[in-house]
């Protein structure tokens, strides 16, 4: 069965020059274990596709039941520069959870 992310965690981001984070945080921890299998760096990767023209770097923070994902080159240029309508990191929170995984 699928899920969205969205049904079981939420998000919060960040961004910094062109570079942004975007964390993925269970409501229950009991869902932490599940998240750290199927949310990996490289299916953040092909979910943000273009938008990342950087790595994507995973860091897993297991007692608050969150990962972290750093995405460099990510904001086309970074806020004062950008020609996106607000493309920063608090969209890229709202994209990650639209993320489906198998469950």
């Amino acid at each position: 069965m699928k899920r969205y992310l969205r049904e079981f965690c939420h998000s919060r981001a960040g961004d910094k020059g062109n570079n942004s984070n975007v964390s993925v945080i269970v409501y229950d921890l009991d869902d932490y274990p599940l998240i750290e299998r199927l949310v990996t760096a490289e299916v953040v990767r092909e979910h943000f596709g273009d938008l990342v023209k950087g790595s994507v770097t995973r860091y897993e923070l297991p007692q608050l039941g969150a990962l972290n994902f750093a995405l460099t080159e990510s904001l086309d240029g970074g806020n004062t520069r950008s020609r996106r309508v607000d493309g920063f990191g608090k969209s890229f929170s709202a994209l990650l959870m639209s993320l489906q995984v198998e469950v």
